[in-house]
C-alpha cells in the first residue's frame, strides 16, 4: 500500500503559448497535431512532477476538439492528476484559447492521458497515492473510475456482430462499405 500521498493540487501544471502561422493546417486553423504534441508534453510534465519519475504515455483515452483555435490566440493548457493506480496516472487536461485583443476565452479541448511512471532501469515505478481535497478532486476521480469501468466493460463484451468474415460485415448493412475486388 502507498505510504506517501500527494494532493491533486501538487500535480497542477499550466503552460501558455501564442499560436503562430507556422502552427496552422491547410484551413488556417491551428493544426490538431500541434495541439496533440503540446498535450503530450504537459501530460508528461504533470505526471513526472507528481510521481518524481520519468513517465511515458500509455494511452490517450480521450481527446475532444471542441472549438478551433486561431492564429494569434494565447493557448493555455491546465493539467492535473485525476486518478492513480500502482504505477499509472490519468492526467486531465483542459485547453483554453484567449483572444488577446478582446480577452474572450473559449474552452477548446479536453483530454485524458494515461501516463506510466518509470524507474531508472525502465521498470514501472510505484506512484504516490492521491489525496482528494475538494469537490472537484472527488468529481474528477469518480469520473475516472466510471471511464475505467466502461473501458473494462467494453473490452470484456463479446461483439454483437460477427467480424470473422467480410461477408458477415457486408451483409449486416450496419456499415457504409462496398466490396469490389479486382
Amino acid at each position: 500500500m502507498n505510504t506517501i500521498f500527494k494532493t491533486v493540487s501538487s500535480s497542477h501544471i499550466s503552460i501558455s503559448q501564442l499560436m503562430l502561422p507556422s502552427h496552422t493546417n491547410f484551413s488556417g486553423k491551428i493544426h490538431g497535431g500541434f495541439i496533440l504534441s503540446l498535450l503530450d508534453q504537459i501530460a508528461f510534465a504533470c505526471a513526472s512532477k507528481f510521481s518524481g519519475n520519468y513517465c511515458v504515455t500509455a494511452s490517450v483515452d480521450t481527446v475532444n476538439f471542441l472549438k478551433p483555435i486561431e492564429v494569434g490566440e494565447l493557448v493555455t493548457m491546465k493539467a492535473s492528476v485525476n486518478y492513480v493506480g500502482k504505477s499509472s496516472m490519468v492526467i486531465g487536461i483542459r485547453v483554453e484559447a484567449e483572444n488577446i485583443q478582446t480577452g474572450v476565452v473559449k474552452h477548446c479541448n479536453s483530454s485524458y492521458f494515461t501516463m506510466v511512471s518509470k524507474d531508472k532501469e525502465g521498470n514501472n515505478a510505484r506512484v504516490p497515492g492521491l489525496l482528494l481535497s475538494n469537490a472537484d478532486d472527488i468529481r474528477r476521480f469518480q469520473n475516472c473510475l466510471k471511464h475505467l469501468a466502461l473501458k473494462k466493460e467494453i473490452s470484456a463484451q463479446n461483439p454483437a456482430t460477427n467480424f470473422d468474415s467480410i461477408e458477415s460485415i457486408l451483409s449486416s448493412n450496419l456499415y457504409n462499405v462496398k466490396l469490389e475486388l479486382q
